[in-house]
C-alpha cells in the first residue's frame, strides 16, 4: 500500500468522522434525539450500518453507538521516520469514513436536507429505493446489467462527460454519479448537453458532495443482503458477496483529495479497485480486490488520436480491473447502444421521422428459411431512407427478417420476433413501441444528425439475433422496405401468418 494514499485515506477518515460527530452532538440538541432518521422506500434502516454492523438507526440518538465505533476504526496516521504495509489501517479508515458518510447523510435527511436541491432547482435522487435495488438485482443476475460504476467528480469538459455516459451505457453498466470539481458536477455537465438522467438510463445522480457516493454503498449493500441472503450484520460474507458477485468500481474524476481517497479505501473493502483520470500512486497489489486495487490514468496521457478514443480506453480499463464481462455485442452503428437506452421517450419537439403508431403503417416479420435462401449479414434498404423524408413526418416501413439454423424450427418464428422490441429499443435515440403489425418506431433528430439509416435496423436486428440466438440461429437477412405500394403488399402476407399463428 502506497504510503502517500494510506496517509491521505486516515487523514481524510479523521476528518469526516470528526465532522459527523459534531453533527451528531449539535442535531442532539435540534432537532433532538427523537427525531426520526429514515432513507426514503427501503426497510434496511442506514443500509450500510445496518447490513455491516446489524445496528438499526430509526433516531438520531442511535447514531451515538456508530460515532464511537467510527473513532474506534481510526488508525494514527503513519510516522514520518518509520515504513509499514499500511493496508488493514487504510481499510479500517475506510470503512470509519463509509460509517460516517451514512451518518452524515442521515442526519442530514433528519433535517430535511436531503435529496440535495441545487440553487437551480434540480432535485437530486438520493438514495435508490428497495424496489429498484431489486429490479437491477435480477438484471444483474441475467447478465444484462453486467456492473456498476461510482463516478466521483467531473470530467475535464462537458464532451467529454457525455462520451463517458454514452460509452458506459452501451456496455450496460450503470451509473451512480456524485461529488464534484470546484463545484462543478459530472451530473451538471451530462443536463447541460442533453442528456437524460434517471433510473430508465442506468445514470443516478446522488448528490454534489463527495458524502453522497455513499448510497452506492448502501445499494450494494442491501444487494449483498437481499440476493446472497446474508444476515445483517455478517459484514464478512457482505464484503465477499460483493467482491466476488457485484462487478463495481469507483472512477474518481479530477483532483483526489483526503476525503476522496478515504472513500476510495471505503470501496477497497467491499472489493472494488479505484480507477483516477488524474496521477496518484497505483496500488498493482491483489488481495482485497480481484484485480489491482488503484490504477492512475492521467487523463491527457493516455494513448489515443483524440479525448473521444482516451475515454473509451478509460472506461475498457475500468471494464477490465474489474473483471466485468460485457455480454452486449458492440453493435456497429452511429449512435451508442445498449440497454441503458431502452427507456428512452422521442418526444414530439425532437423527433425527424416516425413509422406507425396512429394512422401509419409499420410491421415486422420474421420467417425461416431454407439455409440454402439465406445470405448471412445481407441488409437491404428498399425504398426512400429515413433522411428523405420531412422533418417530423410519418413514413411506412416492413422490417422483414429471414433467419436459418441447423436447430431453428418454425415454432420459433414468433419467440424470436417478439425480440425485435428490445433489440431496436437499445439504440441511442432510437423508441420502439409495440410488434407485429402494430409496431412504432419513433427516431431523434440528433440520431439522424449521427448517421442513423434504415440499415442501421438491420444491422441492430443481425447482430443481436446471432449474439443472443446463436445457438439455434446460423444466419440472418434484413429487408426493410419503405416504398410505400411494397410495404402494403407484405403487410397483408404477414398478416396471414399472424393469423395462422394465432390459430
Amino acid at each position: 500500500m502506497s504510503r502517500f494514499i494510506a496517509t491521505s485515506a486516515i487523514r481524510g477518515a479523521h476528518e469526516v468522522v470528526g465532522r459527523f460527530e459534531k453533527m451528531y452532538h449539535e442535531a442532539m440538541k435540534k432537532p433532538g434525539p427523537d427525531a426520526p432518521i429514515k432513507f426514503p422506500n427501503t426497510v434496511y434502516y442506514l443500509p450500510v450500518i445496518y447490513g455491516i454492523l446489524g445496528h438499526k438507526v430509526q433516531t438520531i440518538k442511535d447514531l451515538g453507538w456508530v460515532v464511537d465505533y467510527a473513532k474506534s476504526l481510526l488508525p494514527p496516521l503513519p510516522a514520518e521516520h518509520l515504513w509499514l504495509p499500511y493496508l488493514g489501517e487504510t481499510l479500517d479508515a475506510g470503512m470509519a469514513t463509509f460509517f460516517a458518510e451514512e451518518g452524515i447523510m442521515g442526519i442530514e435527511y433528519a433535517m430535511g436536507k436531503q435529496p440535495e436541491v441545487s440553487p437551480d432547482g434540480f432535485k437530486w435522487n438520493g438514495p435508490v429505493d428497495d424496489v429498484q435495488v431489486r429490479s437491477w438485482g435480477v438484471a444483474m443476475v441475467d447478465g444484462t446489467m453486467p456492473g456498476f460504476a461510482a463516478i466521483l467528480g467531473a470530467a475535464k469538459n462537458e464532451q467529454i462527460a457525455v462520451k463517458l455516459i454514452r460509452e458506459f451505457q452501451s456496455k450496460g453498466i450503470l451509473l451512480f454519479m456524485a461529488g464534484n470539481v470546484k463545484g462543478n458536477t459530472l451530473t451538471k455537465q451530462a443536463l447541460n448537453q442533453g442528456v437524460t438522467l434517471g433510473y430508465d438510463t442506468f445514470t443516478i445522480p446522488f448528490g454534489s458532495s463527495t458524502e453522497s457516493i455513499i448510497y452506492a454503498g448502501g445499494y450494494a449493500t442491501r444487494a449483498a443482503i437481499s440476493f446472497g441472503g446474508y444476515e445483517p450484520g455478517n459484514a464478512r460474507l457482505n464484503l465477499l458477496y460483493n467482491k466476488f458477485r457485484a462487478f463495481a468500481f469507483a472512477l474518481a474524476l479530477g483532483p483526489v483529495d483526503d476525503l476522496k481517497y478515504a472513500t476510495a479505501a471505503g470501496a477497497i473493502n467491499y472489493g472494488f479497485p479505484v480507477v483516477t483520470d488524474t496521477l496518484i500512486p497505483n496500488v498493482m497489489p491483489v488481495g482485497i480486490t480481484q484485480y489491482e486495487h488503484v490504477i492512475s490514468m492521467p487523463f491527457d496521457d493516455i494513448p489515443g488520436k483524440d479525448d473521444n478514443e482516451r475515454v473509451e480506453r478509460l472506461v475498457e480499463k475500468c471494464i477490465e480491473i474489474r473483471g466485468i464481462k460485457i455480454k452486449v455485442a458492440k453493435v456497429p452503428i452511429p449512435v451508442a447502444y445498449g440497454p441503458a437506452f431502452e427507456g428512452e421517450v422521442v418526444r414530439k419537439a425532437d423527433l425527424r421521422v416516425e413509422m406507425g403508431g396512429k394512422g401509419g403503417m409499420c410491421f415486422e416479420w420474421l420467417r425461416m428459411k431454407d439455409v440454402n435462401e439465406v445470405e448471412d449479414g445481407k441488409i437491404e434498404v428498399i425504398g426512400p431512407d429515413i433522411d428523405a423524408a420531412a422533418v417530423g413526418a410519418k413514413i411506412p416501413m416492413g422490417i422483414v427478417i429471414d433467419v436459418a439454423g441447423r436447430k431453428m424450427q418454425k415454432d420459433f418464428e414468433g419467440v424470436l420476433e417478439r425480440q425485435i422490441h428490445h433489440f431496436i429499443n437499445g439504440a441511442e435515440g432510437v423508441q420502439h413501441q409495440g410488434q407485429r403489425d402494430i409496431t412504432w418506431i419513433r427516431i431523434h433528430k440528433n440520431a439522424v444528425e449521427k448517421g442513423f439509416r434504415a440499415k442501421d435496423i438491420g444491422t441492430i436486428l443481425h447482430a443481436n439475433f446471432h449474439n443472443h440466438y446463436g445457438a439455434i440461429v446460423d444466419k440472418v437477412q434484413v429487408t426493410i422496405y419503405t416504398d410505400p405500394p411494397k410495404v402494403k403488399e407484405l403487410l397483408e402476407k404477414a398478416r396471414e401468418v399472424y393469423r395462422e399463428r394465432n390459430a
